[in-house]
């Protein structure tokens, strides 16, 4: 298979204009089209035969003999490869950022980026905080409820806060979930849950001897999940029926099909995963997603992965349309990533 050559300039300003015409547009571009648009006085013929190169390059396709010309993912990913992000507005930087040193949680942080990129962008946001396997416990804390319950608050060292409750057969007084939260605080702070978890269990049977009551029930509460963590990551998507106003080439059940695998949290990851994989603070456009969901090949996503202030890795995201306006999608992303990552959840 030939190498294609590096564009010449006349056929990189042609190849720009049609991308920005098809943006704006969403028609088949024609020579008169460019012709009028170009600071260049180049003729009609002139362009219609830089177009058929281009088009023989694979960068434009034809769909009707007398239509103009429709560029294909490769002129895409070309155009896209020239641009430079729009620098974000001053003041609105700033509002960000102060609105997200008001935010509480990293999951109130997720939430909120991707309702901020639907707002900026019109398109589908999506932000995931993606926990590492092997936490570290910060501490714990038990409180009595009504009906021999047990509300179970987990803090990690990367502050995620993890609530659980759990009913008992046997009451437990207030003094002993005191003791049980001390000892396991004052012996496990900054162990990893899993070590920590399983070194509780094994003092648990050498100590039970000694301890017999307080002991006994802090095995209860280990066996209802006392040091389980969840590590699945917190993830939002806001906009998805952003989607349903795009001219996708899709049947209503492609459709449908399309707006069901969003709603998984696990496809959200893969799609991410699979599509950023720049080191964290590196701008990626991936341009024609139809090897994660065949009804995403005229769909693009721009995003970034970035370390929250607690060292938790996160990814932001916009999903839009092949034709968005990427210069405005790549500024939005790179200003709620900033305000995200500077938050100090």
């Amino acid at each position: 298979m030939r190498q294609t050559e590096p564009l010449k300039s006349r056929h990189r300003e042609i190849l720009n204009a049609i991308v920005r015409n098809y943006i704006e547009t969403g028609e088949p571009v024609g020579s008169h089209s460019i012709s009028r648009s170009r600071n260049q006085r180049l003729s009609p013929a002139s362009i219609r035969n830089v177009m058929a190169e281009l088009a023989d390059e694979g960068y434009l396709s034809q769909p009707h003999t007398s239509a103009g010309r429709v560029p294909t993912e490769k002129a895409f990913r070309f155009y896209v490869g020239s641009l430079v992000a729009a620098r974000p507005a001053l003041a609105e930087a700033e509002r960000l950022h102060h609105e997200f040193s008001t935010l509480p949680t990293v999951a109130a942080g997720v939430e909120r980026s991707s309702q901020i990129l639907t707002e900026l962008t019109r398109n589908v946001g999506i932000v995931a905080a993606l926990p590492p396997l092997a936490q570290e416990l910060d501490q714990i804390e038990l409180l009595p409820l009504a009906d021999r319950r047990v509300l179970m608050i987990l803090v990690t060292r990367d502050q995620m806060v993890r609530n659980r409750v759990v009913t008992l057969e046997d009451p437990i007084r207030p003094d002993e979930l005191l003791s049980i939260r001390n000892y396991v605080n004052r012996n496990f702070g900054g162990w990893r849950l899993g070590d920590a978890r399983r070194e509780l269990l094994r003092r648990l049977l050498e100590e039970k001897a000694l301890y017999d009551a307080v002991m006994g029930k802090l095995q209860v509460l280990c066996s209802k999940g006392l040091l389980d963590v969840d590590t699945s990551p917190e993830v939002h998507m806001e906009g998805a029926s952003n989607l349903l106003g795009l001219d996708l080439h899709l049947t209503r059940e492609k459709l449908r099909e399309l707006l069901r695998a969003l709603e998984e949290k696990q496809r959200l990851i893969d799609l991410l995963d699979r599509f950023l994989e720049l080191p964290p603070g590196e701008l990626e456009v991936r341009v024609g997603l139809e090897s994660a969901h065949p009804a995403m090949k005229d769909l693009a996503l721009i995003g970034m992965t970035v370390r929250l202030s607690s060292g938790l890795p996160a990814k932001v995201a916009v999903l839009g349309p092949m034709r968005m306006r990427y210069a405005r999608v790549m500024a939005a992303v790179i200003q709620t990533s900033r305000a995200l990552e500077s938050a100090q959840f």
